[in-house]
């Protein structure tokens, strides 16, 4: 179970000090969600459920081979992004600087352990606007768009 609030970001914080990894998703399938991702010099497969601030997901890794094969089928409706890894008190907030098509586009997302600490978490000030619950900001749909 994936539980996970999504936001736009206002102000980009420096992030000269914090790790990241270069990602590229492609879809393979939109309905149901699946698809493949390198996120540095590893591959991975992952398959979502529906659902908004709470959803299924099963992730696990993949070959090099597995990916590229995959990502042929994905017809173009390919993510490419920078993810920045933020600490913040015992979350990480995962920062996407989106690249290509969605140049521009920057949306900060945070995991959580439970739906209550999710409602409760204290955003820092450079986060805007919620996305959690618009759909159009789901990385499948921006892959198609």
């Amino acid at each position: 179970m994936e539980i996970e609030r999504k936001f736009l970001v206002d102000k980009i914080p420096t992030l000269d000090s914090y790790k990241s990894d270069e990602i590229t998703q492609a879809y393979i399938s939109i309905e149901p969600e699946i698809r493949v991702r390198k996120k540095g010099d590893k591959y991975y497969r992952t398959e979502k459920g529906e659902g908004t601030l709470c959803r299924d997901e099963r992730e696990w890794e993949i070959t090099k081979e597995e990916f590229f094969s995959s990502y042929e089928r994905a017809q173009g409706r390919v993510i490419e992004k920078t993810r920045y890894y933020i600490p913040n008190g015992e979350y990480t907030i995962e920062l996407d600087i989106y690249k290509g098509k969605h140049a521009g586009l920057v949306v900060a997302e945070v995991e959580f352990p439970s739906e209550d600490e999710a409602l409760s978490f204290n955003l820092p000030s450079w986060l805007g606007k919620e996305i959690t619950y618009d759909v159009a900001f789901r990385n499948k749909i921006l892959a198609c768009t």
